[in-house]
């Protein structure tokens, strides 16, 4: 939030004020742009996010697209500064309103006390309402007459980041060189239409009509122990980045939003490593390619959301059946149907876990953050590699969109290299031995019993020949499952934070790691408030370890979660927890507005929880 710590005099880097202007300084701000899709608003949010990653500035991004290929009203709201931020902020301490519609649409997330800044071109805001610092500019027209007549569509947006640069005194050089990097591969003349816009911007003497600039407390080095380089980026380029980092080189999918991005992104790098990513034309084909790439002994990707995952459903089955490592990532959005493509939801759950016919147990995983889905891509390699078996990652549109900035893994210690066996097998080789772990023997591998293997959906022996022997698919059923609890067994029990015992333990998983987080730390710091903990689950399927005793340590269990709460009142984790451990403590709070948690929605939930 914008609250003062102090207002001193001093010297402001590129301003063009020849008197110095009182400059505050700030911990962090939450800054929100409201226009249309066509705005390029996203990009100014991506500039100030990569910007805030390159400064030593802890970062973290919203943003909302249009479902429709036409366009129409967008928001891009981003949080910067030098606190540990863990949620995009509940309320906007700036209002960037570049339409009539953004600025009636977006004024109630501006905090009493906040800054609307709007295109006085476009927008009439109401004279009568005392709570926020009006600063009207001709944000349309200024840029038409510094860029030319294309600026009005192709400029604004750069101009405001001229404007927001000069307000919180931002670091000129680094931005001049992002948008030198992000435009350059349009040609010389979109860069230098892009500065002028962006110092036509920067040159608006705005601190005229606000009173004063900001700056961000700097970060010092005092007491730190030497860390990483800081990178930035999305929550689907960092799982793309671990799948290469893992040693995945092949892959195959059919677009869909918001998934598409990691599609594209493999389809550009993994021919870099030799690799190969097909997009093929349709979900089920996509799949398949995917899988006769696991078959051939190369580890092999294939995503898509929801509705995608639903085509790739039996498909999975025979994954499971054949026991072929592959790792399936479902980006989440609204649903059922083609739902809310742009928007964000946590309903897929019950369907990664039991979509398939038959008893098909799988392993499911979640990332928790942007940096999280670098490392959980590495993990679901780990678990497909070393267990032969389909592993679903599911993240969400939150976090495929959102930019965080994070330490630089280190790739050397990391990475990994997919080698095929095909050395001889033994004599006494069986690929799906009841008592051991599978072996694969990909196509080319030599058989000194002279008696080949078989791949199939069938139920079948230790061989792969098929089976209809009750005995027998009893005992593989169980083998099955039994390898699905052996992973568990691999799985760290989850970190319990704040208070280890107490009223009110809150559950998570995936992109409200952030909000719960920060709801968490307010009740614990509210005098004579309750004693809370948090524990944010990665393994959906198979849960980690030691939850019954953890859960035992509190009076109430509160599993928040981005869906319905269905028939019986209980989110979809709600009743996987509720059924692996018949405790009636285990309680709900849902929601499935699309939108990511805000910190208070989980204040009061849990709150109310604790009061019936």
């Amino acid at each position: 939030m914008v609250s003062p710590n102090s207002s001193t005099p001093g010297p402001e880097a590129g301003t063009a004020s020849a008197t110095p202007v009182p400059t505050t300084t700030i911990p962090d701000v939450v800054i929100r742009l409201a226009g249309n899709s066509q705005d390029g608003i996203q990009s100014v949010g991506g500039f100030l996010a990569r910007l805030a990653g390159r400064s030593d500035q802890d970062v973290m991004t919203y943003m909302t697209i249009p479902a429709t290929i036409s366009g129409g009203p967008s928001i891009f709201q981003v949080r910067m500064g030098t606190g540990d931020i863990l949620s995009a902020g509940d309320q906007a301490d700036f209002l960037v309103a570049f339409y009539q519609h953004s600025y009636e649409s977006h004024i109630a997330a501006l905090r009493p006390g906040g800054v609307l800044i709007y295109d006085s071109d476009h927008v009439k805001p109401n004279p009568e309402d005392r709570r926020f610092t009006h600063v009207g500019l001709p944000i349309t027209s200024a840029t038409v007459e510094a860029v030319g007549g294309t600026g009005k569509d192709k400029g604004k947006n750069i101009y405001v980041l001229g404007l927001i640069a000069r307000i919180f005194d931002l670091d000129v050089p680094k931005l001049s060189a992002l948008i030198a990097e992000r435009l350059g591969g349009r040609g010389e003349e979109a860069v230098r239409n892009a500065m002028t816009a962006f110092n036509a911007g920067y040159a608006n003497p705005v601190e005229n009509l606000l009173g004063h600039l900001y700056r961000f407390a700097r970060v010092t080095s005092e007491g730190k122990t030497a860390a990483r380089p800081v990178v930035t980026m999305d929550g689907n380029s960092a799982m793309v980045y671990g799948l290469l980092t893992a040693g995945v080189r092949y892959g195959a999918a059919y677009p869909i939003t918001p998934w598409s991005s990691i599609m594209e992104m493999l389809r550009t790098e993994l021919p870099k490593y030799g690799g190969l990513f097909i997009q093929a034309e349709d979900e089920i084909a996509a799949i398949a390619h995917a899988l006769g790439f696991a078959y051939s002994g190369h580890l092999s990707v294939t995503g898509s959301s929801g509705p995608g995952l639903s085509l790739k459903m039996e498909a999975l089955g025979w994954a499971g059946m054949a026991e072929i490592p592959l790792v399936c990532i479902n980006v989440q959005r609204g649903g059922p149907s083609t739902g809310l493509p742009t928007s964000v939801e946590q309903s897929d759950l019950m369907q990664a876990i039991y979509g398939s016919h038959g008893d098909s147990p799988r392993v499911v995983l979640a990332p928790k953050n942007v940096e999280d889905c670098f490392y959980i891509a590495l993990e679901a390699v780990r678990i497909a590699r070393d267990f032969s078996t389909p592993v679903i990652v599911l993240t969400d549109q939150a976090l495929a969109t959102r930019i965080e900035a994070f330490e630089e893994p280190d790739l050397k210690a990391l990475v990994k290299e997919n080698v095929i066996d095909l050395s001889p097998r033994p004599v006494d080789y069986k690929p799906y031995p009841i008592d051991g772990a599978t072996r694969h023997a990909p196509p080319g591998s030599r058989m000194l019993s002279g008696k080949y293997p078989v791949v199939t959906g069938l139920e079948h022996d230790e061989f792969g020949h098929s089976s209809a022997s009750p005995a027998t698919h009893t005992k593989m059923n169980a083998r099955r499952r039994e390898k699905i609890k052996a992973v568990a067994a691999t799985l760290p029990a989850p970190e319990v934070y704040g208070d280890q015992q107490g009223d009110v333990l809150v559950v998570g998983w995936g992109s409200t790691f952030g909000p719960i987080r920060e709801a968490v730390n307010q009740m614990r710091q509210t005098d004579g408030g309750p004693k809370v903990g948090h524990v944010h689950l990665r393994s959906l399927s198979p849960l980690e370890p030691g939850l019954a005793a953890i859960f035992a340590g509190y009076r109430k269990v509160v599993v928040v979660e981005i869906n319905d709460e269905g028939l019986y009142g209980y989110g979809q984790l709600a009743s996987v927890l509720r059924g692996a451990f018949a405790d009636p403590k285990i309680q709900s709070l849902c929601k499935t507005d699309g939108l990511t948690y805000k910190v208070r929605e989980i204040v009061a939930g849990v709150q109310k929880h604790l009061q019936a």
